[in-house]
């Protein structure tokens, strides 16, 4: 038995803290809120949840909602006619090989940590400072951190070769809503791309209130959809994001003009730079720490990868830890688990980055031909679950050219 700390009671941090305590390990969670604080509070994420991302959960026994949560079956690209008509330019559709699925935190962390105490692990509610995590540093064989804020997260040094960016680049919102009508024929991401305004995605999900959906907003800093600074109330949010709808997708507005909120905290509107850090964080003592989850993997939410990200994240840790045997977790144990999750999640990075930035030509050609070729459609939208598969033929013009023509000569 090994003794294990890790900072923060998220995705990334629960999934590693569980499957060690079902390894023989003693493990202790530490973070600042309770689980009824976490379900009666504000919503954290938008969290739609590809298969591989999934079935990590499910390795684990955590897959309690499967049954509950209604599936997100594909994946819809639309893009407006840029004369204004309210008509789409660009409009496909294909569906997922295995179902996503979108559970709210606030509905699952808080089972989690139930069965994460049920397993016999150690929870501290406890705002943990560099102090307190000093000295479980000095008792334990191993910290690792899973949260980003404040003085903890500030261990972690951005990586500036792996940080495409240093300022946000999108305005977010989140609205959690009931009563809308539901897609046709099946349930899907159906993802926005607005050119030089930002986008939308809306999909199916499950709250504490039940079945939902989740409204999200990007906007590009500056543009008509950076609109929250003003907005103070939950009623406030809904009216200003069927606004948008209204203005921009009036096919989403048809199909949300008689939403509801789900509640009054199903609301959220920020920003922030999607970063890289180090994984290795120092402490006042000269010990080191492990970073994990979004304490060194942040990204924007425009592909959704951001809970798929933990996911992984996790699963290989896990994996690395277990291999490591008696030996010390020392500095090279560190950055090797981290290289191995950059291995992969490099690619997810890379998509995610390209995508915060106005699309090419040759990428708009890939998109108005999905609409065409069956085939395309379906390897983009299966592209969501192991984004490494849109890789070298989406980030190159060449390579896309003769994919393309592969394609349309099939």
């Amino acid at each position: 038995m090994r003794k294990f700390t890790i900072i923060g009671g998220g995705q990334s941090g629960l999934m590693v803290a569980i499957g060690l305590l079902k390894a023989g390990h003693q493990v202790r969670v530490v973070q600042n809120r309770t689980a009824d604080e976490i379900e009666n509070g504000r919503v954290l994420s938008s969290q739609c949840m590809f298969s591989n991302a999934v079935q990590n959960e499910r390795d684990l026994g955590l897959d309690f909602w499967s049954e509950s949560c209604p599936p997100v079956q594909g994946i819809n690209f639309i893009v407006p006619n840029p004369d204004g008509s309210g008509t789409k330019l660009i409009d496909w559709a294909s569906r997922l090989e295995q179902n996503a699925y979108a559970v709210d935190q606030r509905v699952k962390m808080p089972r989690w940590l139930a069965e994460f105490q049920r397993l016999g692990g150690q929870l501290v509610i406890k705002d943990a400072g560099l102090a307190d995590i000093d000295d479980y540093a000095r008792q334990d064989d191993l910290v690792i951190v899973a949260s980003g804020k404040g003085e903890v997260g500030q261990m972690f040094t951005r990586d500036a070769q792996k940080s495409a960016y240093d300022k946000p680049m999108r305005a977010l919102a989140l609205t959690y809503v009931n009563g809308m009508t539901p897609r046709q024929p099946h349930s899907a991401v159906e993802f926005n791309l607005i050119p030089g305004v930002g986008e939308y995605f809306v999909f199916p999900a499950l709250t504490t209130t039940g079945p939902c959906e989740i409204m999200v907003f990007e906007g590009i800093p500056g543009g008509p959809m950076d609109c929250w600074a003003d907005v103070k109330t939950p009623e406030a949010h809904l009216a200003k994001s069927l606004d948008i709808l209204k203005t921009f997708l009036p096919w989403e507005y048809e199909r949300s003009k008689n939403c509801t909120l789900t509640d009054d905290n199903g609301i959220l509107a920020g920003r922030f730079a999607p970063t890289i850090r180090h994984p290795i964080g120092t402490l006042p003592s000269g010990r080191k720490v492990l970073g994990l989850g979004d304490a060194v993997c942040l990204n924007d939410p425009i592909t959704g990868q951001g809970s798929n990200n933990a996911s992984k994240a996790a699963a290989i840790y896990l994996r690395s830890i277990l291999a490591h045997g008696d030996r010390p977790f020392d500095e090279a144990f560190m950055q090797a688990t981290f290289d191995q999750f950059w291995d992969y999640a490099q690619w997810v990075v890379q998509w995610t980055n390209m995508l915060l930035m106005p699309p090419p030509p040759f990428i708009l050609d890939i998109m108005g031909n999905a609409q065409g070729l069956p085939k395309l459609a379906h390897r983009m939208a299966n592209g969501f679950d192991d984004p490494r598969d849109f890789f070298p033929w989406f980030a190159d013009p060449t390579a896309a050219a003769n994919y393309l023509s592969e394609l349309k000569a099939a």
